[in-house]
């Protein structure tokens, strides 16, 4: 049997270590309400506090199967709580225990944090079945 797995690991600079510091009590509490929820809102992966400059900055990766959704879901919240601006992406990394057709692959998104919405995306598995079928995608 094979296991699969969401990758990732990315910082998000929220400018301020009160920011900072509001975040971090922010998902502790949406934490805590997971615990008692059907649909969790921050499980998928964690958020720890860096020393990006001044303290600012937020360590999210994942947990073994990490929820991309759920980290755009959180830092969107994040963009609307703590009033973020400017262009913010991650990638991320599908991977499994044993070699499997379609088991990796990845992708990548890009949020305006001002806009607070997910502008763009990709996904590797996607843009390859495009290209494989003659379709013109930019590289």
């Amino acid at each position: 049997m094979a296991d699969y797995f969401t990758h990732f690991s990315c910082l998000l600079d929220v400018g301020s270590t009160d920011k900072a510091a509001r975040a971090l009590a922010l998902f502790q509490e949406l934490r805590a309400a997971d615990q008692d929820a059907d649909d969790p809102e921050v499980a998928g992966f964690d958020l720890v506090r860096q020393d990006a400059p001044e303290g600012s900055g937020l360590w999210i990766h994942d947990d073994d199967h990490g929820d991309v959704e759920a980290v755009i879901r959180f830092v969107l919240r994040l963009a609307e709580e703590l009033d973020l601006i400017g262009l913010w992406g991650f990638q991320y990394a599908l991977t499994c225990s044993r070699p499997r057709l379609d088991a990796f692959g990845g992708g990548a998104h890009v949020i305006d944090l001002g806009a607070r919405k997910s502008i763009v995306w990709t996904s590797t598995q996607e843009w390859l079945a495009a290209a494989l079928n003659g379709e013109d995608v930019d590289a």
